[in-house]
């Protein structure tokens, strides 16, 4: 059965504001709808822009934790300018004879995380959408504006500084639920999408000159990236840095070793944007995640059972 508890915004993506006859629908039917917040009042009410009538949805119906505290009100205030989702609670009449709706995204929450996030297996690949970025991970929002978390260690095989040079702000991704807390907080994963090293290694030969960008700069070699998940090691150059890009020749790859030995032809400072990910698992379970190739020693992977 297909999954209608989206994140923010994804429902609004392309759809007109729900109308008055469409609110008075999605009551009957209890229907989760969108729609973008206006303004957020002195007492932290959010407006929403509807096209029939005003919308409102109340501070304690703003977010689930409001209540308790759980959840601070920056987390109302900062939803201005933003999608959410919300349930009709009730259409009234207001003083001015205008048509007034009562909204609620708690109850979105609420029916979300019941219906959808209580029920998800660690090692199920979802949908998500990038809120924020922190030095320590990325926050997304897995349905209904409900957050989880990607460690930076869990975005890539190959190590970055910053969840900036993986994602944007706003952006749809796959991830994979990695722990679920006693709180019922979901922790993700992303590197096991995004391909193995064969897989990975597969789109390289020997004796080709590559883009790539520099992640790390040891005494006995530079690491470069060639994919997210695959890095391989060049020779010391002086001058080079982290985060600059470059142009590099493959020497060979070794596949037993997990090894790419690589030459830098050019390192050059450029800010171009992070590359849409290429998914290689878009869908469904995983149960164990082998990295590593199988003739490999080492085993490198994520055994979700475990």
């Amino acid at each position: 059965m297909a999954n209608v508890y989206k994140p923010e915004g994804i429902m609004l993506d392309g759809s007109l504001v729900p109308g008055i006859f469409a609110l008075k629908e999605a009551m009957e039917q209890k229907k989760i709808l969108e729609a973008r917040v206006k303004l957020c009042d002195s007492a932290h009410n959010l407006i929403l822009d509807l096209d029939s009538c005003r919308g409102i949805i109340p501070r304690s119906e703003a977010a689930i934790g409001i209540d308790d505290g759980t959840t601070r009100d920056i987390a109302i205030i900062s939803r201005v300018n933003k999608p959410v989702c919300f349930t009709v609670t009730e259409i009234k009449t207001d003083s001015n004879g205008v048509a007034l709706a009562i909204l609620s995204r708690k109850k979105a929450q609420e029916e979300c995380q019941a219906q959808y996030i209580d029920k998800l297996k660690l090692g199920d690949v979802i949908d998500a959408r990038v809120t924020h970025l922190e030095s320590f991970g990325c926050f997304v929002d897995i349905g209904c504006g409900i957050s989880s978390l990607i460690p930076i260690d869990a975005i890539s095989v190959s190590r970055i500084s910053h969840p900036k040079d993986r994602f944007r702000t706003g952006q749809d991704i796959k991830a994979v639920v990695k722990m679920i807390g006693e709180d019922s907080r979901v922790t993700l994963s992303h590197k096991e999408l995004l391909g193995t090293w064969e897989e990975n290694a597969m789109n390289f030969e020997a004796g080709e000159t590559v883009a790539g960008i520099i992640r790390s700069v040891e005494q006995y070699g530079i690491f470069v990236e060639l994919a997210p998940n695959l890095a391989g090691l060049a020779e010391p150059r002086e001058g080079a840095r982290p985060g600059q890009h470059a142009s590099v020749y493959i020497k060979s790859l070794l596949p037993d070793k997990m090894k790419i030995k690589l030459i830098i032809v050019d390192a050059f400072d450029a800010s171009y944007s992070p590359p849409k990910p290429v998914y290689y698992i878009k869908s469904g379970h995983i149960d164990l995640w082998r990295y590593s190739p199988e003739s490999s020693e080492r085993f490198i992977g994520t055994d979700f059972n475990a």
